[in-house]
């Protein structure tokens, strides 16, 4: 299988996309403030925007995308016609159970802090009450997230070239096929009488 410069691009398109909403989730994380009820004496958390929320759920679409297009150019190291042996092999098992582990990284800390971010509490307590905290995200969730998916960018495209050069297409089985069809060649001595029989019908 050669590498194909459109599959490495959609898959680093996709890939760099996700990763710039994944800084703008992390830009734009939910904070709180604790304000007075202006009916009661409670208090109450008042949320900003969650566009966080919104980056961060499209950060994790467009890399499940971008890895699912990989698994499927690549048919999952396992399903297609076969890899040479040697160390290009190795080095697409060793590229492809890693960038599996960012890709699941990446995408478990994007759905988290998504969830976590939309999270909001809204009651308090009393107004006298001192020390009273929101729930919020947690700083560095989503530049987390941010990091691992340049990573997985980077080891992602690593293994598609390494498996690229590494993939047979099932050229070496058709060729041990064509073989064994090819027809024995016949042996100086058989061609030789072969000749001087047909010299004596003349």
């Amino acid at each position: 299988m050669a590498t194909s410069l459109a599959s490495v691009a959609i898959i680093a398109s996709l890939h760099l996309i996700a990763f710039v909403f994944a800084i703008g989730a992390e830009m734009r994380r939910s904070t709180a403030t604790v304000q007075p009820d202006e009916y009661d004496e409670t208090t109450h958390c008042v949320y900003d925007s969650d566009a966080s929320t919104v980056y961060g759920l499209v950060a994790f679409g467009l890399l499940l995308i971008s890895h699912t297009v990989l698994m499927v150019v690549t048919r999952c190291l396992c399903c297609g016609k076969g890899l040479k042996s040697g160390g290009s092999t190795v080095c697409a098992i060793i590229l492809f159970i890693v960038s599996w582990h960012l890709f699941l990284g990446a995408e478990s800390l994007l759905l988290a802090g998504s969830v976590r971010n939309a999270y909001h509490t809204k009651f308090r307590g009393a107004l006298p009450i001192k020390n009273l905290s929101c729930s919020m995200l947690r700083r560095g969730v989503f530049a987390a997230a941010a990091a691992l998916t340049f990573l997985s960018l980077v080891f992602s495209i690593l293994y598609y070239i390494v498996h690229s050069r590494a993939d047979t297409g099932g050229w070496q089985k058709h060729q041990n096929e064509g073989v064994g069809m090819v027809p024995p060649s016949f042996s100086g001595h058989e061609q030789h009488d072969r000749s001087t029989g047909g010299f004596e019908k003349a």
